[in-house]
């Protein structure tokens, strides 16, 4: 007689605790998502109310005008993601150019010199902010907060002291001008238009920053590093580096920055750059990135610095008050928080129970 063997059932599938979001709210999830609406509002915006801004030679402007910021912002969102903050990178970028300036133009060598030893000089600070943060455990905020004081005071008085002015002298002159001109305050043509290589090199900026943060084991650590740093450590990401590294990174843009500052207008105003950390700060906030860490992308600071650029040029081109824009900044900041708490919620998304 044979023998009929039964299968037994299958097991059910284990339910899985996640939300199944639709397509809009994944695409709501992303951090670039909101900073991308309004920057296209505020230009639709600018173009109906300001004629001059409809220009193709008034788009490069606002480009070049959101770069000067946008460098240094891709640096200080990478560290915001990270979990820190950094309120040194607007002096920071003011002392690169003052070293470079009075050390080469005090002793008569070529600026190239000078150029590197403020490279240096600014990797050096950003060392001994990201060593004193992760030594100490005090948080960034204070850390930067004294090397702003400290940084702010240096610039003034040493450079009063060595040149009798608050600004320094003309350096078109010197021997090494026109190659580091050519490398960070050149432009070009391209038909009726005028290009500065700062926006190239920021476009650069932001595609190396998103390649390192989506492609990389780098750019994992970032994450975990800013997600939570006693877990990261657990699972071997080495945090303290991490963030050692990226308190360098914006030392490092902020010297760039300094170098396209000091050799576009051939010197330097030693009280410059007091307020800019705030900008950076703020466009990457605009832009998607979480004042908590671990969360937000390059894209999105890039285009929180092009709502800059547009709002600070479409506010003269239109004829208003320059002043209405610090309070548009206020407004955006508050906005962006709001929208990045409700963004961070949807991209975690989980069914309880």
């Amino acid at each position: 007689m044979s023998q009929t063997t039964q299968t037994p059932p299958a097991a059910p599938a284990e339910t899985s605790n996640r939300v199944t979001l639709g397509w809009s709210n994944r695409l709501l999830a992303r951090p670039e998502v909101g900073a991308l609406v309004a920057a296209v509002v505020i230009f639709v915006f600018f173009l109906a109310v300001a004629p001059a801004f409809r220009s193709p030679g008034s788009l490069f402007t606002v480009l070049y005008q959101s770069s000067t910021i946008g460098i240094v912002a891709v640096a200080v969102g990478m560290l915001m993601i990270g979990g820190e903050f950094d309120l040194s990178a607007g002096v920071i970028v003011t002392t690169a150019g003052l070293v470079n300036a009075m050390f080469c133009y005090q002793l008569g060598i070529n600026l190239w010199v000078g150029a590197l030893l403020s490279l240096a000089f600014s990797l050096a600070l950003g060392f001994l902010n990201g060593y004193l943060v992760v030594r100490t455990g005090i948080p960034s905020f204070l850390i930067t907060l004294g090397t702003f004081f400290v940084l702010q005071g240096a610039n003034l008085g040493v450079t009063k002291l060595v040149t009798g002015s608050v600004s320094t002298p003309n350096i078109n002159q010197m021997a090494g001008y026109s190659s580091l001109d050519a490398v960070f305050a050149s432009s070009f043509r391209v038909g009726t238009v005028t290009v500065e290589v700062t926006v190239l090199w920021w476009l650069l900026f932001v595609v190396l920053s998103a390649w390192i943060l989506q492609r990389t084991k780098v750019g994992n650590w970032i994450y975990a590093s800013g997600g939570n740093a006693d877990s990261a450590r657990a699972v071997g990401v080495p945090v303290r580096k991490v963030k050692i590294g990226l308190f360098m990174t914006v030392a490092f843009l902020g010297w760039f920055v300094g170098m396209h500052t000091l050799y576009k207008f051939d010197t330097l105003q030693a009280g410059n750059g007091i307020g800019n950390e705030f900008l950076y700060i703020i466009a990457a906030v605009v832009g998607g990135t979480l004042l908590t860490g671990g969360f937000g992308n390059a894209l999105g600071v890039a285009i929180g610095a092009f709502i800059f650029g547009m709002t600070s040029l479409g506010i003269v081109y239109a004829g208003w008050d320059p002043n209405w824009f610090r309070a548009f900044l206020g407004v955006m900041l508050l906005l962006a928080v709001m929208v990045n708490l409700y963004v961070k919620k949807l991209s975690t998304a989980r069914k309880v129970g």
